[in-house]
């Protein structure tokens, strides 16, 4: 609940970290400390966060960006990972696009190359809309985005049986001869052609935590974990391979900030509310939800796969992995009442 009159500083502004204030406060009680402190918030952008193409994100980012600043102006530190659905297809696209075009001197772009691609210029985006947004409202603090690599279990079952389509539709000639080339999974979808489609495991750990940590701890804003991370798995030596797989992005961005000993894990979607009978006469909207509830919800089939079942998954993951953290699902515009009570689906033991 938030207190009238009181400041809410960082951690870094707590601690006087380098880079911080000046004069940095300091305080010998640990309750006072955490009662002025802001709370350490890893963001989970969905796609109607970022808009469908270049030209709708960059509206839709000036948007996303007050609503972050709006936690930011508390005192809280954020982290924001994000999807890259439409921004990953729109690349794929244009690689293979290319591949036809020129097939003697250019091979499909693998998966892992796209991702980094999109995290690069949906960060791009965001940092310029964030910097703009926190210097309009006189706060001082960098925006970096770390492209970050995520690693996955090769052995995952989700490995043994590929089922999210990606790219572009192809002809069934083109289809079998990537099937024979390049030793892709491919499906025919729904008569309109055929699809190549790939593993999505769940995260182990993100390779860049350190580097994610270090920033966050000087007073930066950091978006990592774009569109779930680049999903890779160890070789032999110190060598990271690529993984031909999509890695849900509200998964990484609960590990994320289980790895970051985050407090709050806020998934942002396109309603207000996670609610069951969803769409019927009788729809319920919850406020709360304990992870024992939630996963009566999920037996019973109450949320979407693909939608709203992996936000309750991950949420629930997060919530359980140490005493006190929290997890809220909410719109993106409603993220501060949501962190102050006042709305949303908060997920806690």
């Amino acid at each position: 609940m938030p207190i009238d009159g009181l400041l809410f500083l960082s951690r870094g502004e707590i601690t006087g970290k380098p880079g911080e204030r000046k004069n940095p406060v300091t305080m010998t009680d640990d309750w006072m400390i955490h009662a002025i402190m802001g709370k350490r918030i890893v963001i989970a952008l969905g796609g109607n966060a970022l808009g469908k193409n270049l030209p709708e994100q960059m509206i839709a980012v000036r948007k996303t960006a007050k609503a972050i600043v709006d936690l930011i102006e508390q005192g809280h530190e954020v982290v924001i990972a994000h999807g890259n659905g439409p921004q990953v297809g729109m690349i794929q696209n244009a690689m293979t696009e290319l591949v036809r075009s020129d097939p003697d001197n250019y091979i499909p772009v693998p998966l892992s190359v796209c991702v980094a691609m999109s995290q690069g210029y949906i960060g791009y985006d965001l940092q310029n809309g964030m910097r703009e947004e926190l210097l309009d409202r006189g706060i001082d603090k960098g925006v970096a985005t770390v492209l970050t690599q995520v690693e996955v279990d090769p052995d995952d079952p989700a490995f043994e049986n590929p089922t999210k389509p990606i790219g572009a539709f192809m002809t069934k000639e083109e289809a079998d001869h990537l099937v024979r080339e390049r030793n892709y999974d491919v499906v025919e979808d729904a008569g309109r052609g055929y699809r190549r489609v790939v593993a999505s495991p769940r995260p182990c750990s993100i390779v860049e935590i350190d580097t994610i940590e270090s920033l966050v701890s000087t007073n930066h804003i950091v978006v990592a974990c774009g569109g779930g991370g680049i999903p890779v798995f160890r070789t032999n030596g110190h060598h990271l391979k690529g993984a031909a797989a999509v890695i849900d992005k509200d998964f990484a961005a609960a590990c994320l900030a289980r790895q970051l000993n985050a407090d709050t894990l806020i998934i942002l979607t396109a309603v207000e509310k996670v609610a069951i009978h969803f769409g019927k006469e009788n729809e319920e909207q919850l406020s709360e939800l304990t992870p024992e509830k939630a996963r009566e919800y999920i037996a019973a089939g109450e949320f979407a796969p693909g939608s709203m079942l992996p936000k309750v998954q991950a949420a629930v993951e997060f919530a359980e992995s140490a005493p006190g953290r929290t997890a809220l699902i909410t719109l993106l515009e409603k993220a501060r009442d949501g962190i102050e009570g006042k709305t949303g689906t908060l997920i806690h033991n």
